[in-house]
């Protein structure tokens, strides 16, 4: 038997009113009770499959919007999901995470979901996180720039709170995490160089002890297996993440016996440095030194030449990281055994002779 409307049609609909169109108005439309409605939105179980159909094109032709405050008192969620943002430091921008904040937010958006950023205080990380999820303010977290044994990922799991980290643990874990294969990004760098002609290739990489930075000096080091090139310890150079340590760093390496004709950078901040140092130096970058960084950032085409990069699909893995969470949220068991995406390398004038 079809559900039966309860009480009066409202004779002034909320659209004549000049509101938002209400649950009301849903109903109206559907020729269902509120309750129908309300149940569509909060327990479709308990709802025939016809019924579901005909509330969800009221919805969907009125515009309507749940009343998220209503909604979450009832259901007990916030519908937040909490994103930690690193303090920043003088002198060092990151427009890879501007990249990544704004691709996290807009797929969340897409799912019902709102991202709080927050940043705790240095010696008080763990209990940031525990007073969001003690105010029941977020649903669950996803953390990125992870590193060995994360402090966060360890404190969460044994908490039971839901996350997903952008970027992959250090030991087998059970929780879910989606990264981009680095190591495959520098190599696919350093076999384009090796096309070139390249047999001299140097990597500036970052101090040892970033998982992030290890990965990527790890297919540093398998593309010269590969390929047959000696690993030449004089030709791989570690320095901080600045424009500057870039530049002391190829100093150093054309100060060498057998200097490099090639140079893969760990991240394009790096590589900024390298261009600036071998352009001082009289060195025409593409035909007598060539240059690769990672991570394409927009200043990447902007440069003199435009820069060589590795591309992360920071859009896929935020709209990956999301679909894992949710499903999470909703009693789903996550991908525990993680997923891995490939970069891509973008070829610009920076490492060609010609």
């Amino acid at each position: 038997m079809a559900e039966q409307r309860s009480g009066r049609e409202d004779p002034h609909p909320a659209e004549a009113r000049g509101e938002g169109p209400t649950l009301n108005d849903v109903a109206r439309v559907a020729r269902v009770s509120r309750q129908t409605v309300s149940n569509v939105l909060n327990a479709p179980d308990k709802v025939r499959t016809e019924t579901t159909r005909r509330v969800q094109q009221a919805i969907q032709q009125l515009g309507y919007r749940p009343h998220r405050l209503a909604r979450n008192l009832k259901t007990r969620s916030s519908r937040m999901i909490g994103y930690e943002i690193a303090r920043s430091r003088p002198g060092v921008i990151n427009p890879v995470l501007d990249r990544f904040v704004h691709a996290l937010v807009e797929a969340a958006r897409d799912d019902g979901y709102h991202v709080l950023l927050f940043t705790p205080d240095e010696a008080g990380q763990i209990a940031a996180y525990d007073e969001l999820v003690g105010t029941r303010t977020v649903d669950g977290f996803v953390l990125s720039e992870v590193n060995y044994a994360d402090p966060r990922a360890i404190a969460l799991q044994a908490r039971g709170v839901p996350f997903v980290t952008f970027g992959r643990p250090d030991v087998p874990v059970a929780h879910t995490w989606i990264d981009v294969d680095g190591g495959a990004g520098v190599e696919a760098a350093v076999h384009h160089l090796a096309a070139q002609g390249h047999q001299r290739i140097a990597f500036i990489g970052w101090p040892e002890g970033s998982a992030t930075g290890d990965r990527r000096a790890e297919g540093f080091g398998r593309a010269l297996a590969e390929l047959g090139l000696d690993h030449d310890a004089a030709l791989d150079v570690r320095v901080e993440d600045g424009a500057d340590d870039g530049a002391h760093a190829l100093i150093h390496l054309l100060h060498g016996a057998e200097p490099p004709t090639a140079v893969v950078c760990v991240s394009d901040t790096i590589a900024v440095g390298v261009l600036r140092a071998a352009t001082t130096r009289g060195l025409a970058v593409g035909s007598e030194l060539a240059v690769a960084g990672f991570d394409d950032t927009p200043v990447a085409p902007l440069l003199t030449p435009q820069l060589t990069s590795v591309r992360q699909p920071l859009e896929a893995v935020a709209q990956r990281i999301v679909n894992h969470l949710t499903d999470i949220l909703a009693g789903g068991a996550g991908k525990p055994d993680g997923e891995l995406l490939a970069p891509q390398l973008i070829v610009r004038a920076s490492t060609h002779p010609y």
